[in-house]
């Protein structure tokens, strides 16, 4: 995946990942500026029989395809407590479809159907705007002017974020959306969204607060030796006229979705810690049959990604 050779882009993206530093008391050297905390496993991908009237994407059209997953905490701290209430929510899910030798698709999700900024340069404003803000100042500081004038930003706050019994038991979300195309080139747009085959399961204030600090990494292990954890993968479906070029505006919950397959996670990935440095999820498809929309997140996505990718292998270096 290139990195941009846009100077105006280098710098914003620059700038995001100093904001996520800031924010999270300097940089974390080896280790994501956000969802720093994570876990890698692995398994396979089964396509659903209905998904080829959706994409002619090279991983719909096997039996199967090996993927690595991973879970992980919000906060840019390695030592984020997973019960947390700020630090470790939304969670994130980033898959990784393998297609060939370094030949892979990705799909990156987080916990909550929602994003605070249409753009990266908003998206930086509400960094700095919690950077900047010191609660025990006068009011209204600095994140409640932004919020007040930033709807989407006010919503994707005030959302409901509830922790978890475990990884295994969150659905999760990809924000922006994609432009499907099948083998007859009939398009559509959708969004993905991971439903965890055990349901949904989230534990209450107190029920949070009893758990360990690492409670979520230990269950996903215990539970990943004794059977398969899987995830449904479902796209939802836009209408026409629908909005989707705006990570902000979400589409009715009765829009249809369609299966895409089936995950089953296995094991948990050896050398994990080293393999977490490594690996840099692509928020851009980069594969036949499935492309970006016009969203302006993803060219900033993916070069923060790839940014921080080389920064956090750098350090693996040392």
């Amino acid at each position: 995946m290139p990195l941009t050779t846009d100077d105006k882009l280098l710098t914003l993206s620059h700038d995001i990942i100093e904001g996520f530093d800031k924010a999270d008391g300097g940089i974390h050297p080896g280790f994501r500026p956000a969802h720093a905390k994570g876990i890698l496993l692995t398994g396979v991908f089964m396509p659903s029989p209905e998904v080829a009237s959706l994409t002619r994407a090279p991983h719909i059209e096997r039996n199967s395809t090996p993927v690595t997953v991973r879970f992980s905490d919000f906060a840019g701290i390695p030592t984020v407590p997973d019960n947390d209430p700020q630090g470790a929510s939304p969670r994130g899910c980033a898959i990784r479809f393998h297609l060939a030798e370094h030949v892979h698709t990705d799909i990156v999700a987080h916990s909550v159907d929602a994003f605070p900024a249409r753009t990266a340069e908003e998206f930086l404003d509400f960094l700095n705007a919690l950077i900047s803000t010191d609660p025990a100042g006068p009011h209204p500081n600095a994140i409640e002017r932004f919020l007040g004038a930033h709807p989407a930003a006010l919503t994707f706050v005030q959302i409901p974020k509830p922790i978890p019994t475990s990884f295994a038991r969150e659905s999760l979300f990809a924000v922006s959306a994609f432009k499907f195309s099948n083998a007859d080139g009939v398009s559509r747009y959708g969004r993905y969204r991971m439903l965890p085959a055990a349901g949904n399961e989230y534990l209450d204030e107190a029920g949070a607060a009893a758990q360990g600090p690492n409670f979520l990494f230990d269950e996903i292990k215990e539970r990943v030796a004794k059977e398969p954890v899987r995830f449904r993968i479902k796209v939802q479906l836009a209408k026409d006229g629908d909005t989707v070029d705006d990570a902000t505006v979400r589409w009715p919950e009765n829009r249809a979705q369609l299966t895409f397959g089936e995950i089953s996670l296995k094991e948990i990935a050896p050398n994990n810690a080293s393999e977490q440095q490594h690996i840099i999820f692509d928020p851009i498809p980069r594969v036949d049959g499935i492309e970006t929309s016009a969203d302006p997140l993803f060219e900033p996505r993916a070069n923060i990604y790839l940014m921080t990718g080389r920064r956090r292998r750098a350090a693996a270096k040392q």
